[in-house]
């Protein structure tokens, strides 16, 4: 059996891992986004603004390590939605929709005890790199 190839996938334009794991891992055609955090880049710290700014930033740091492996919000196949109140769940999802607008990936969402930073979201992805055709 041929050895697949691992790579770890990051960017400057998404915050730095706050811990021992990469921004993103590619294994093949399969990309394994670690959670995201509503934190501005630049400075390391969560947005002002509540649970749909963090949403927002959330989702504009994932879509910073798509465009670093060469893809977009539409390679995006399942996300998991770790929410600190499962009360935010409407809103996130107001920001969400923006991001995705068809084709919608398979979702998970789940309240938490607690996220890092005292986050209010954190959103994962896998995404399959290279062009994909939907089925009718």
């Amino acid at each position: 059996m041929a050895a697949l190839i691992r790579r770890i996938i990051s960017t400057n334009k998404a915050p730095a891992a706050i811990g021992p794991y990469s921004q993103a891992v590619l294994v093949d055609r399969t990309m394994y986004i670690s959670g995201q955090l509503g934190m501005d880049p630049a400075n390391g710290q969560l947005v002002e603004g509540g649970v749909q700014a963090q949403t927002r930033q959330a989702l504009v740091n994932m879509g910073e390590i798509l465009k670093a492996a060469g893809c977009g919000y539409e390679n995006v196949v399942k996300t998991t939605v770790l929410l600190a109140d499962m009360n935010d769940f409407n809103n996130v999802n107001e920001v969400y929709k923006q991001f995705f607008s068809t084709n919608y990936p398979a979702r998970a969402a789940y309240q938490v005890a607690a996220l890092p930073r005292g986050g209010l979201v954190e959103i994962e992805a896998v995404a399959v790199l290279g062009p994909l055709t939907n089925a009718s």
